[in-house]
């Protein structure tokens, strides 16, 4: 098992642990799918990943056709996708994902968190480069010959693969995602869920006590309605 098999494993339990908050994430990225290609999901392959991955967090259909239908009005505001780099305390690195409509409310929101928690916000460049960008499907594993799938998929830019009690995991480059979801679509498999991770390059162990001081700074981003994910570089944190 590689690096993204341990990742999944340490985030699982942690990431989108409350369904409100799951709902208002799936929402945005409803409506910025919907802005960028449209509300018909057959032609929209970003929306199609969307749905997918409402469906997997049991998003009610009613809950998601409001959604595209609101996002279809053009007096709906589009969201835009800032990312954020900052060290918290103890040189753990972070990189925070916002979906935001006020930018000027986010930088500030986060640039507190750091500040109060005795953290420091970066420039651009300063954290992402520590941590691989890379996307990952879950299909269902009913019929699917695992070891011919993955030499299959090795074409389209494959890195990793493995089958837990979720289903068949993919893991590839960032920049492969189109090229694996065009290919799985094509071979009539059942796409689960799909999304984006950043795994770290390296990681860093903490005491206790430093653990408990970081995870501060973790708690307060995390419920900020603006973001959308949040990724450290802390050796077998939960989150």
């Amino acid at each position: 098992m590689g690096r993204a098999f341990e990742f999944r494993k340490a985030r699982k339990m942690k990431r989108w642990s409350a369904m409100a908050k799951t709902f208002t994430r799936i929402g945005k990225d409803i409506v910025m799918a919907v802005k960028e290609g449209g509300p018909d999901p057959d032609n929209n392959s970003r929306l199609r990943a969307v749905i997918q991955n409402a469906k997997a967090a049991n998003m009610p259909k009613d809950n998601i056709e409001r959604a595209i239908k609101k996002a279809s009005d053009k007096d709906t505001q589009n969201f835009k996708e800032v990312l954020f780099e900052g060290y918290a305390p103890h040189g753990i690195a972070i990189l925070v994902e916002t979906a935001t409509d006020n930018n000027n409310r986010t930088v500030a929101n986060i640039r507190s968190y750091f500040n109060k928690c005795n953290g420091s916000l970066g420039t651009a460049g300063s954290v992402e480069f520590m941590f691989d960008h890379s996307c990952n499907f879950r299909i269902a594993p009913e019929g699917v010959d695992v070891e011919e799938l993955e030499l299959e998929l090795i074409d389209h830019g494959l890195e990793e693969l493995f089958v837990d009690d979720d289903g068949i995991l993919i893991y590839a480059p960032f920049e492969n995602f189109g090229a694996l979801q065009k290919a799985l679509e094509a071979m009539g498999l059942e796409i689960l869920s799909s999304g984006f991770d950043r795994i770290p390059n390296t990681q860093k162990k903490l005491t206790p006590e430093q653990l408990e001081e970081v995870e501060k700074l973790l708690e307060k981003i995390e419920e900020d309605d603006d973001v959308q994910n949040v990724y450290h570089n802390i050796e077998n944190a939960d989150s």
